[in-house]
């Protein structure tokens, strides 16, 4: 029966604890833009867009839309994780490319990024509530 102090368990041991450190160190370094999907990158204040879809990439981990504003300008709208859709009562084909739809949340903190993270969309005059938590 080995003992606990054998050079294979110490090198297992030892090779546990490097890959602990690694791990560390990386999650230590990791900037909010590494983890985008928070709300960090956007604006305080609500916005509203409003517009029509010119493309749509819908699931994990959450959909985009590609939405043409009246101006012409292109943003990129994220919606909510599939989950978040449903529950709000939003189906894949209500996101579809011609749906023109009113979106309120928050436009992204650079001006020059086209960039809006939804919390209500309304289409055809009825609101879905992606963030019901949320003012």
């Amino acid at each position: 029966m080995p003992n606990a102090h054998t050079p294979l368990n110490r090198r297992t041991l030892f090779s546990l604890a490097g890959a602990a450190l690694v791990i560390a160190a990386a999650t230590a370094t990791m900037t909010p833009a590494a983890a985008h999907h928070g709300w960090t990158w956007a604006e305080d204040a609500n916005a509203e867009l409003t517009g029509t879809i010119a493309a749509a990439k819908l699931g994990n981990p959450h959909g985009e839309l590609t939405l043409t504003a009246a101006d012409g300008a292109q943003w990129i709208v994220e919606v909510g994780q599939p989950w978040r859709n449903q529950r709000a009562g939003l189906k894949d084909e209500m996101l579809a490319k011609g749906v023109k739809l009113t979106v309120t949340g928050h436009k992204h903190s650079d001006p020059n990024k086209r960039v809006f993270k939804a919390e209500r969309l309304l289409i055809d005059g009825k609101t879905f509530d992606l963030y019901p938590d949320r003012n």
